[in-house]
């Protein structure tokens, strides 16, 4: 038997008794295969999610490129493809506004425009980022449908923290007229073990918790997530990296980067 799809008045309450907030800044992640089916699909999505949070509302999710070659054109380049159908529909629709750089974020609403003026920063989950804006503007994190290994304010946490790892990465921009590939370090790895965070928003009580469609989602303050991450991050730096000989490569070669 088919299941019967949510309404987006249904879905918006269930966000409200979440904790969204109307009038809010919302940075949201978010996986419509755990949601669906959703009266409207991935438009209908984010229909409920703007009756939410209300016309004085800001949304906001992630839309950088997963295309390390080709310069970025925030009017046409695609949204990286794991980041999923609901940010791609996003920043097609009317009204978003997007980051001009590789790193992008798509917002809608009052505080967009604030969000995304920031120039190129390398690495990318700095202060002067959209997430570091988000950070010091409290927005909520909603994880719909996923945990917090695609949580992006962990990695302004570790910037923050001063982690010593730094993997080799590349971008391309235009410079002068022509594509021009910029290398970098990134505080890149797995992130399968950002998911430690439910556990201690979970022990300070700072993370709500609820089902919204079909999916698990969790909520919590920005500057929440990255200040109990700090605090772990200052005891142990490789917190998140799994042990060596563990066999995950992607952690691997951010501890072989440490001097």
């Amino acid at each position: 038997m088919p299941i019967p799809e949510a309404g987006q008045g249904g879905i918006a309450a269930q966000l409200r008794a979440l904790g969204v907030e109307a009038g809010g800044l919302l940075l949201l992640h978010c996986s419509y295969r755990a949601v669906r089916p959703v009266e409207g699909g991935p438009a209908g999505l984010l229909a409920a999610l703007r009756d939410a949070l209300g016309p004085e509302g800001t949304l906001v999710m992630p839309s950088w490129t997963g295309d390390d070659e080709s310069v970025f054109d925030p009017a046409t380049t695609p949204a990286a493809a794991d980041l999923g159908v609901v940010a791609e529909t996003f920043r097609r629709q009317p009204g978003v506004l997007r980051s001009d750089h590789p790193f992008a974020f798509a917002a809608e609403g009052p505080a967009a425009a604030r969000l995304l003026t920031d120039p190129l920063c390398l690495p990318p989950h700095q202060p002067e980022s959209p997430i570091g804006r988000l950070w010091e503007m409290n927005a909520l994190v909603l994880l719909l449908g996923v945990g917090h290994d695609a949580d992006t304010s962990l990695h302004l946490a570790e910037i923050l923290a001063g982690v010593p790892y730094r993997v080799p990465h590349h971008c391309t921009v235009l410079r002068d007229g022509r594509p021009q590939r910029i290398a970098y370090g990134e505080n890149d790895h797995c992130c399968a073990r950002f998911a430690l965070a439910d556990d201690w928003l979970r022990a300070a009580g700072l993370q709500a918790e609820g089902r919204v469609g079909r999916a698990w989602a969790r909520l919590a303050r920005a500057r929440d997530i990255v200040a109990l991450a700090r605090e772990q991050l200052a005891a142990d730096p490789l917190l998140f990296l799994h042990p060596a000989g563990a066999g995950c490569a992607e952690c691997d070669a951010a501890r072989g980067s440490v001097a």
